[in-house]
């Protein structure tokens, strides 16, 4: 019998992650690399881990993870977002009132809500979004 796919899309600034998790040791393949070898800080790699630490998890599924778009932090971002969203498919049966169910533990986390915060644009006259230019009284 096949392993079950369980997937899940993850957006954070402008990154945009595709996760499909099937069972497995734990390894986290992004973009054909190893995780530890993809993102160049190690807090990066622990924040997006967080979904399966907190469902205990970290061991029980093999993930592979295709992210394009933005910087490191964005894309690690998308990527905690979209294994949470996958977490949540394999989980969906489980009733969601009940204290094990994974909805319930990563809601009362804020891993399910989307980090909507995204560049804001340049204005005329200024600088960036919000910077002036210099004032100069004489």
């Amino acid at each position: 019998m096949a392993n079950k796919l369980y997937q899940g899309t993850g957006h954070r600034k402008s990154s945009i992650a595709k996760v499909t998790m099937v069972s497995g040791k734990g390894n986290i393949v992004v973009n054909g690399r190893d995780v530890n070898e993809y993102f160049p800080f190690p807090t990066l790699v622990m924040d997006l881990k967080q979904p399966l630490v907190y469902t205990n998890t970290a061991d029980k599924f093999d993930i592979k993870v295709e992210v394009m778009g933005g910087g490191f932090s964005g894309q690690a971002g998308a990527v905690r977002l979209g294994i949470t969203r996958a977490l949540l498919e394999y989980d969906k049966n489980t009733d969601p009132t009940s204290d094990s169910s994974f909805r319930k533990i990563l809601k009362a986390k804020g891993m399910i809500t989307r980090d909507s915060r995204i560049k804001e644009r340049k204005k005329p006259g200024l600088k960036k979004a919000r910077k002036a230019p210099q004032f100069s009284k004489r």
